[in-house]
């Protein structure tokens, strides 16, 4: 097999897709790739996939991998741990068989992830899906104990501009088929005209149908300046010791928003 083309690498796939354009080698650090973050990168059309970290490890049955492939996108992994760092944005690289050339030599081996090696993998998963489950009800029920304000209400809701007493709301996230989601109550969005809340890239899920969010909320780590400046309200998540990470980035802009602080 050989693929040649222009790298682009973010170690978040969904800083990354952004940056793609068609036939871009799209390099990445994603463990267990999931169906949302797949269904992302199939959009860009790039031509291959090199992750730097388990594209399904087996630990549960991720669906990323089969998309990739269902829509021939070849998916390689590469152990060696500086090949991230090594690769400069913008510059060609090239796969031959199981090697990657940069600048004209060979920088380090990759391995091609076949279709009968994902199908292992996911058989390998639902094996293990029980146990995984076992886990996440013990973790959830753990979080339920610390967290009980949120049931209980002792959380300060800040006050906010948007009137929304009365009024229909509609919050988005731009999850596994929000096109279609969306697509299926436009009429009810023109007819009833609910207020539009975006949760993070929820927000330029709306703006995508000629739909400008009336609130944002979240950490500001996957909507886009764009978004942001276009919003009506912006409320930044702060967790309990006080920390906002998403609030620098709303002031940098010259915007103004309300913290909501919650576990």
């Amino acid at each position: 097999m050989y693929i040649k083309g222009v790298a682009r690498k973010d170690k978040k796939t969904k800083n990354l897709v952004n940056r793609l354009n068609p036939n871009d080698i799209a390099i990445i650090s994603h463990r267990d790739l999931d169906e949302m973050a797949a269904l992302s990168l199939v959009d860009r059309k790039i031509a291959c996939v090199i992750n730097t970290e388990k594209t399904i490890s087996g630990k549960y049955p991720n669906r990323g991998p089969a998309v990739l492939m269902e829509n021939n996108i070849p998916i390689f992994e590469v152990e060696d741990k500086n090949f991230f760092d090594n690769i400069i944005e913008g510059e060609v690289v090239e796969i031959k068989d199981e090697e990657i050339i940069f600048q004209g030599e060979k920088i380090t081996d990759c391995t091609y992830i076949s279709h009968s090696k994902i199908e292992e993998l996911i058989k390998l998963g639902y094996d293990n899906i029980e146990e995984e489950l076992n886990k996440f009800i013990e973790n959830t029920l753990e979080y339920a104990k610390k967290e009980k304000s949120l049931v209980t209400g002792k959380v300060n809701i800040p006050e906010i501009e948007t009137k929304i007493e009365g009024r229909h709301v509609l919050v988005v996230v731009r999850g596994k088929d929000y096109k279609e989601d969306l697509m299926a109550i436009k009429s009810y969005i023109d007819e009833v005209k609910p207020i539009l809340i975006g949760v993070d890239g929820g927000g330029d899920a709306l703006l995508e149908f000629g739909l400008v969010p009336d609130i944002i909320i979240g950490d500001m780590d996957s909507v886009s300046d764009n978004c942001l400046l276009q919003a009506k309200e912006i409320i930044v998540h702060a967790y309990s010791d006080g920390r906002a990470p998403g609030l620098d980035r709303v002031k940098k802009l010259g915007l103004k928003s309300k913290i909501f602080t919650s576990p």
